[in-house]
């Protein structure tokens, strides 16, 4: 029994009847599937992976609650490891003016755009109304099967403003299902009321350690670009994160190459996200340092970039690539599988090559090795999809697959009578 490993005798729930793909690799198949598969979870766990008649030969599935999954498809839940959804306010009429016009017009109307206009709007905006706003964006995701998010500060950009940021992310994370993953990127941009020297003192010496303290973040990240943070100015801000236990990651390559992602693998980087401008050469260094590159398709669609993202060389230098929304004010995409559709269609990933970085690479772009498979001992975090095959996600363009999704075993997103028993 190649995909069965017996941990215990005590099944709580039973997802079974469908297409199992587990996104661990075997030698026949790069996502593992498993037909006629089923899923054994005892509590937060997975206990067992294995078609039914094996599992039903080693455990005792009487009492176990069964989630139908016959004729669809059952998958990790999705790990959507780059987001800004924690933002005040409404960039829609800038979104709108850009469809026919240029930036410099979008100005000369008077429209508030980019990232200074988030920024004020969130200052606005109590952390009641942000986690409330949020909480909107994130049952939307969850409705789609993400299961995981990854959430970054960065509209605040005063000391009390992205703690408060970071405070509301905590709450989401609390008052669940979805796990939250929240990075401090205060270096996201420069306020405008100090000099900019000034501010990546004030990054430094006031707010990593703040955050560091109240244990508000995983992450430290940085905005490294041209007219943002420069390469000094970066590793300055991740090195500092780093002594105070915050793990590095990077924007970087978004819209020009100042060498960013040559030092984000000399520090080593857990992730370097965004990477339009990244060269082969830099790309091979990424890899060679074990980073995992996470790459945003809706944001390219969105802003209609002069220089989409090269996958292809991208995994050519050997580089893992993870999928995320890049959700924000300028990119409102609650939808992995939206991103997966524009990523096999315009970017040229394989749909298995979609899935995997949708849900193991994501993990592993936020260093979190106990989700994104179907495997004995992960977390219980299952979708199901009303469709036969993965590639119908991918064909069946603008649709929500999901009819039901499992969260830390539990159902989360509720099946219909006829599937839960």
């Amino acid at each position: 029994m190649d995909d069965f490993e017996w941990l215990g005798d005590r099944v709580d729930l039973l997802v079974r009847g469908g297409l199992v793909i587990t996104c661990v690799p075997r030698e026949d198949d790069p996502i593992g599937r498993i037909e006629g598969g089923a899923v054994a979870i005892a509590g937060e766990t997975i206990l067992a992976v294995g078609r039914e008649a094996e599992l039903a030969a080693s455990f005792d599935l009487s009492r176990a609650r069964v989630l139908d999954a016959s004729g669809g498809v059952v998958a990790p839940g999705f790990v959507d490891s780059h987001t800004h959804l924690i933002f005040g306010g409404s960039r829609v009429q800038e979104y709108a003016a850009r469809m026919t016009r240029s930036a410099a017009e979008v100005a000369a109307m008077g429209i508030p755009a980019g990232i200074q206009a988030s920024m004020s709007m969130t200052r606005r905006a109590s952390t009641e109304e942000l986690v409330q706003s949020a909480a909107g964006r994130v049952a939307g995701m969850l409705r789609h099967g993400t299961t995981t998010v990854e959430i970054k500060s960065g509209y605040g950009l005063t000391t009390a403003d992205e703690i408060r940021m970071l405070e509301a992310a905590r709450q989401l994370g609390a008052s669940g299902p979805v796990d939250v993953v929240s990075t401090f990127l205060g270096a996201h941009d420069f306020p405008p009321e100090m000099p900019r020297a000034d501010y990546v003192d004030l990054v430094v010496a006031e707010m990593i350690p703040a955050v560091a303290e109240a244990g508000l973040a995983t992450f430290c990240d940085v905005y490294c670009d041209d007219g943002y943070y420069t390469v000094a100015q970066t590793r300055r801000i991740l090195e500092a994160g780093m002594r105070h236990g915050l793990r590095p990651k990077i924007h970087v390559d978004a819209y020009s190459d100042i060498g960013g992602a040559g030092m984000a693998a000399d520090l080593p980087v857990v992730s370097a996200d965004h990477l339009n401008y990244t060269t082969p050469e830099a790309a091979a260094r990424l890899a060679a340092a074990g980073v995992v590159g996470v790459v945003m398709p809706a944001l390219d669609f969105a802003v209609r970039h002069p220089r989409p993202f090269d996958a292809r060389m991208l995994m050519a230098a050997g580089l893992p690539l993870a999928l995320a929304t890049d959700l924000c004010p300028g990119c409102w995409a609650e939808s992995m599988q939206f991103v997966m559709q524009l990523a096999c269609r315009l970017y040229r990933f394989s749909p298995e090559e979609a899935l995997m970085a949708s849900t193991v690479h994501g993990a592993a772009s936020l260093g979190l090795a106990d989700r994104g498979t179907l495997a004995p001992g992960q977390l219980a975090d299952v979708q199901l999809w009303g469709v036969p095959t993965l590639e119908d996600v991918i064909y069946r363009l603008g649709n929500n697959a999901v009819r039901a999704v499992v969260k830390r075993g539990r159902v989360v997103e509720p099946a219909g009578p006829e599937q839960m028993t």
